[in-house]
């Protein structure tokens, strides 16, 4: 069972506004990429399935979290079937995300009550996922799909969609005030915010001063 409810996993997506998105093979490197984000403000962490023996990379990771970081919401990311979904929320996680949509995916997270963000790129896409229970729409890849322009086609015909683009987006004030007036409720950012050199150099330091940077560009563009 998870730490944590749908609902607050939810809030806390929307609330933050950001979903620093990561992978390595070391969990150490993990928990050091984990406490830099949350240096920075950051309450939410998606750990992506790549690599061999990703799982178990995740189950000690998600361990030391709950132990160090108990106010974090650790989700996995790159999920696309429902047994490797199983898998994750077995050990520990807070929230679920794909590059795709998969029905079966939605109705194990919605039998265990965990949020999940599927990645769509069409109009039908979306309207799926939402029938299948999803609350927040992942696009991707983000900008290729269209960026602000196709969030803003979007949410024309259907204002109740809320949604989380992946890939495209920059730690930038133009690319976070684009994404967002265009009315997107998050936005994940990756190797941008995390960069393999911060990793190489283990520059964490670093990661929590850009971490706190896009929080404050994200804050700004709410308002």
């Amino acid at each position: 069972m998870a730490r944590f409810s749908r609902l607050a996993v939810l809030n806390a997506i929307v609330g933050q506004g950001l979903a620093p998105v990561f992978y390595h093979g070391d969990p150490v490197v993990v928990q050091q990429a984990l406490k830099g984000c949350y240096a920075g403000g950051a309450r939410l962490f998606e750990f992506t399935n790549r690599g061999d023996h990703a799982a178990f990379v995740f189950q000690e990771v998600s361990r030391w979290a709950a132990a160090q970081l108990p106010d974090l919401m650790l989700g996995a990311g790159s999920i696309v079937d429902a047994p490797t979904a199983a898998l994750y929320v077995a050990a520990g996680a807070a929230f679920v995300v794909g590059p795709n949509l998969n029905p079966e995916v939605a109705r194990f997270c919605n039998r265990r009550k965990i949020a999940y963000s599927p990645g769509c790129a069409t109009a039908s896409e979306i309207a799926q996922a939402e029938e299948l229970g999803v609350e927040i729409v992942k696009i991707f890849p983000g900008e290729t799909v269209g960026g602000p322009e196709f969030v803003k086609a979007i949410l024309a015909p259907c204002p109740w969609t809320r949604i989380m683009p992946t890939g495209g987006v920059e730690p930038t004030a133009e690319s976070i005030d684009a994404w967002f007036k265009a009315g997107v409720v998050a936005v994940g950012i990756g190797s941008k915010l995390i960069s393999q050199q911060a990793v190489k150099e283990g520059d964490w330091d670093g990661v929590s001063r850009i971490v706190a940077a896009t929080l404050a560009l994200i804050a700004a563009a709410k308002a």
